[in-house]
């Protein structure tokens, strides 16, 4: 049997009222425990912070490295111009201009804007999602030296603990200087060095303040707002910034007058990318159209190609050959595609014969007329619809389908046009660009697949995680048992077409194999004859034999 006194005296002052001691030890309590639960929760997420390297931090972005289907580095992406630069070398337009648009109490608080976190907290409560971040330009630095991308309570306590070392680590200056070092600013950009060279072929001490402005504008879109291929949302930006910047009183509204009519002084669009080319750039517009979807924005990456380096080269050097035997060589032009019919990647790909003197990638772009090289698609549609082919007479077996019914097949082939809507289509008055017959000509040896052509398999950051992995997209042509016909069919010219339009102004080769598309084109870009039909034909023969 166990005694206690009926009414223990409360440890409360006495001036409480008895009415309130309940809810004062609740709270007391409670108080405690949860004070317990966020000092644990903050000594875990200082922990896990303990494990990065804020040496990384002033490191300079890797610049990315392309690959070969085999796995061999072929070359870089971007970086070539990447420059640490120092805090001296940072114009004081652009960090006035930073600190208005980014971060305007940079240089008073301790790496975390309390205010404005709890400000985007609420407003986060209140959305249901993550839709404000409130983070600092240290919190940015953080998220962007360790790659830190995921919306989640996890990465912004996180990014809050590695923010709070940064603060500890490095004075405001070096803060300051390390994240325009690492930032990215669209096209590849890592840094304001690079971004300034990139754009402006300048350095970034040598920036007027309108040109400060614009690059500081990007930061938040810079794939929407890269002033190559949105000059005027970059400008809109640019402007947004300067007004930001008088209502934080770094600029009068007449130096921001001003700054708007500083000249923009971008690099022309001839004047970039000169030490490219025809291969590595379509890589480059196809990579960044990627990296726009996906939202990438770290260096160091892999960017796993569909290119066959020796395949590659072994087309670049037929094209750089002198051609013998033609009038006015040295102008005329052409283009080689070839292609996995099974897959739609682009094993090798030249738009003209020197990219230095003409990037203009007719691979892609030029639309020619094919003339006889449509016959082997005009009978395919003819098996297709069960006709009578008719090989010395074409026009006839075309007659069969009709203009409308040859039109629309043609489409399933990838054949966009233009097109003559008369009987002149049977002879092949179709205009189509290289890389639209190499495709065509897959599906006639895949099984009656077209593929999408393709020539970015995969890209993986710096340790190993795949950002991005491309899907095989096929479209139903014809069918199986016609595209067998037709490739059979084939065989007895050695799987193999060389032909001209009946004006010689284009010169086609195609070679179908299994395994192996190869298209030739030869043409002046002011049509003209090229030479006469034997010459013509043995100059396609050679350049399909030198990439096959």
């Amino acid at each position: 049997m166990t005694w206690k006194p009926a009414n223990q005296a409360s440890r409360l002052p006495s001036w409480i009222p008895e009415r309130l001691h309940r809810p004062l030890r609740w709270t007391v309590k409670w108080g405690l425990v949860v004070g317990a639960l966020l000092t644990a929760l903050a000594l875990y997420y200082f922990y896990l912070a303990l494990q990065f390297n804020l040496a990384d931090v002033g490191k300079m972005p890797e610049r990315s490295e392309i690959l070969d289907r085999n796995g061999e580095a072929i070359g870089a992406m971007h970086g070539e111009r990447r420059r640490l630069i120092t805090r001296e070398e940072i114009p004081e337009m652009m960090v006035k201009a930073l600190e208005a648009r980014e971060d305007a109490r940079f240089f008073d608080h301790s790496g975390v804007d309390v205010k404005g976190l709890i400000r985007a907290t609420l407003r986060n409560i209140k959305d249901r999602s993550f839709t404000q971040g409130a983070s600092t330009l240290t919190m940015q630095l953080a998220r962007n030296s360790y790659n830190m991308r995921a919306k989640s309570l996890h990465r912004k306590f996180l990014e809050i603990a590695l923010t709070l070392r940064i603060e500890g680590q490095y004075e405001k200056d070096e803060i300051l200087t390390h994240y325009l070092n690492r930032i990215y600013f669209g096209s590849g950009c890592h840094g304001v060095e690079e971004a300034a060279q990139t754009y402006f072929d300048r350095a970034a001490a040598d920036l007027n303040t309108g040109e400060c402005a614009l690059l500081v504008g990007i930061i938040r879109g810079p794939h929407i707002f890269s002033p190559f291929r949105n000059l005027e949302g970059a400008k809109a930006q640019r402007d947004e910034v300067l007004a930001r910047m008088v209502v934080c009183g770094f600029l009068t509204e007449e130096e921001k007058l001003a700054a708007l009519d500083d000249p923009i002084r971008l690099v022309a669009a001839a004047d970039r990318n000169r030490n490219s080319s025809y291969a590595r750039e379509s890589i480059r517009i196809r990579l960044q159209k990627i990296l726009d979807q996906h939202d990438i924005r770290s260096g160091g990456l892999k960017i796993f190609t569909t290119l066959d380096s020796k395949l590659q080269e072994q087309a670049t050097r037929a094209m750089q050959a002198p051609f013998t035997g033609i009038e006015n060589a040295e102008q005329l032009q052409g283009a080689v595609v070839v292609l996995d019919p099974s897959s739609g990647g682009i094993l090798a790909l030249c738009g003209g014969r020197d990219y230095g003197e003409s990037p203009f990638n007719r691979a892609w772009l030029s639309k020619r007329d094919l003339g006889p090289a449509f016959y082997p698609f005009l009978t395919a549609m003819a098996l297709e619809r069960s006709k009578v082919v008719i090989p010395t007479s074409m026009v006839q077996t075309g007659r069969q389908l009709g203009v409308k019914e040859t039109l629309r097949l043609s489409k399933r082939f990838g054949f966009e046009g233009p097109y003559q809507e008369t009987e002149d289509l049977y002879r092949g008055a179709i205009a189509a660009t290289p890389m639209e017959l190499a495709t065509a000509a897959s599906a006639i040896v895949h099984q009656g697949e077209r593929p999408e052509p393709h020539m970015i398999m995969a890209i993986t950051d710096m340790e190993g995680n795949v950002l991005y992995e491309n899907t095989i997209a096929t479209t139903s042509a014809i069918s199986k048992v016609v595209a067998e016909q037709a490739s059979a069919g084939l065989k007895s010219s050695g799987s193999q077409l060389v032909t001209s339009t009946a004006s010689r102004r284009d010169g086609w080769a195609i070679s179908f194999q299994p395994d192996l598309v190869s298209v030739v084109w030869l043409g002046f870009d002011d049509p003209k004859t090229i030479a006469d039909r034997a010459t013509l034909k043995k100059t396609l023969s050679s350049l399909l034999e030198k990439i096959r």
